[in-house]
């Protein structure tokens, strides 16, 4: 049986479908693998959101293709940069075998099982016929379809938490995105089966869930004519084995009341939200094609912070918009002054083909783009220390992330922090401690990003 390869590129929308497709491989019998020497067939699951994702992905495509010269028999590329750019990859990359869309890989084990037929016809005519790569576009506007969302599941990281996307597509037509023009339209899964997929995942020993979508906090408009995301929490949480629930990417006009109450009352519910607002200022945002100016996006964190006191919060920002004005980018750095965010990540505008925003004009230089992202992120590390500098004493729960055998302590996170993008809590203990328990612990010392503490 052939020994199957995947790398999972970009974000963790990606890293639910990578598990997703690797479970349908296991369940067709395919071997995983992630020896590149030892493979016979290697897929990428690829993201093209700006442009050093999509320049990761080419490397990653071209890196994957030269193995081809020492036993590696098929090279698949899936995902995003399929669905954008397969014709360009397929003119200028003829090593790869297939191309599998946004909305069709669940078929990745019959793309694989053709690719073998192919060779096999090959081998008995003797002849080979210079067949073009595989097109698989044919799926709707979601990943994966009701037939095995919950069934084929393969956990690669971490045992105790995943990632659970709960819809695919965007509706918002950002101007600076081109995700709706190869994701498609907001398509929420049914509820039914992101129960199920949590029952599975739950036997299989998660105990962290983070949902994810291009935005959570849309959940069920296309499928309930109502926003659903608060029912679904609720539901969720009565899965047994599952503790906590992490909410990802819920932009900040869509964040309603009834959703904020589940979170304050619900104790699965972790008093976390990653909330991308983009920028600050008025104007910026509507050049952005954002639905809320800067008086909405103080509401909604006031709001937060009044009905959920401990509520930590994570944004993202872009910085270098066209047109964005040193005045603008000034009156952005005071208003995070007084928001005060407890984590934020900035991105430089990368001006993406097929874009309103690319055509804009006033484009702002590269260097000017970097300035404004040092300093954002220069002020957002000193609010950040000063925030976790105030946390120092305090007692809560922590999940054990592994030991470091270097350092000799056990690393955790707390409800503040998000796998793979927040910080780290370092714990010395003297009996061991295992990888997915859930304890309390006391905050002794933080620096900017980080805690340490003691049982």
């Amino acid at each position: 049986m052939l020994k199957i390869m995947l790398v999972s590129l970009g974000c963790d929308k990606n890293t639910a479908d990578s598990s997703k497709m690797l479970g349908i491989l296991s369940h067709r019998g395919y071997e995983l693998t992630s020896d590149i020497e030892e493979a016979d067939a290697a897929v990428v699951n690829t993201c093209c959101f700006i442009q050093s994702a999509t320049e990761e992905s080419i490397n990653m495509i071209f890196d994957l293709a030269g193995h081809k010269e020492s036993g590696l028999k098929y090279l698949i590329v899936a995902g995003c940069m399929a669905e954008r750019y397969k014709d360009e990859i397929a003119k200028d990359i003829p090593e790869v075998d297939a191309f599998i869309g946004t909305g069709s890989l669940e078929k990745i084990a019959d793309v694989i099982d053709e690719l073998v037929s192919r060779e096999e016809d090959a081998s008995k005519t003797g002849q080979d016929d210079g067949t073009q790569p595989i097109m698989c576009f044919d799926g709707d506007d979601t990943a994966f379809s009701a037939d095995g969302v919950e069934r084929y599941h393969v956990i690669t990281e971490r045992p105790f938490s995943e990632y659970l996307k709960i819809a695919d597509g965007c509706d918002k037509r950002c101007t600076y995105c081109a995700i709706p023009n190869f994701k498609g339209r907001y398509k929420s899964v049914p509820m039914e089966l992101i129960i199920k997929e949590a029952e599975k995942l739950a036997r299989d020993g998660v105990r962290e869930l983070n949902l994810v979508a291009q935005e959570t906090t849309c959940y069920g408009l296309d499928l309930y004519k109502e926003k659903r995301l608060h029912i679904l929490l609720r539901e969720l949480s009565k899965v047994e084995g599952i503790d906590w629930i992490r909410l990802l990417y819920c932009y900040p006009e869509e964040i309603y009341d009834e959703l904020i109450d589940e979170m304050a009352s619900n104790p699965k519910v972790l008093h976390y939200v990653d909330m991308p607002i983009q920028h600050t200022e008025s104007e910026v945002l509507r050049r952005m094609g954002r639905r809320i100016d800067k008086e909405g996006i103080f509401e909604v964190v006031k709001k937060l912070r009044s009905k959920i006191p401990d509520i930590c919060i994570r944004t993202t920002l872009i910085a270098g918009f066209p047109g964005e004005t040193e005045e603008q980018h000034m009156a952005c750095l005071k208003a995070l002054d007084e928001l005060e965010f407890d984590h934020l990540g900035v991105f430089s505008y990368s001006r993406e083909e097929g874009t309103a925003a690319a055509e804009f004009p006033d484009q702002v230089d590269d260097e000017v783009k970097e300035r404004y992202s040092n300093e954002i992120m220069e002020l957002s590390a000193a609010i950040s220390e000063d925030k976790n500098a105030e946390l120092v004493g305090r007692e809560l729960d922590v999940i054990i992330e592994g030991y470091v055998p270097d350092d000799d302590c056990y690393v955790a996170r707390s409800y503040r922090d998000a796998p793979d993008v927040d910080g780290l809590v370092y714990l010395k203990s003297e009996r061991e401690l295992i990888s997915g328990s859930i304890l309390p612990v006391k905050l002794t010392k933080s620096d900017i990003y980080d805690f340490y503490a003691e049982l």
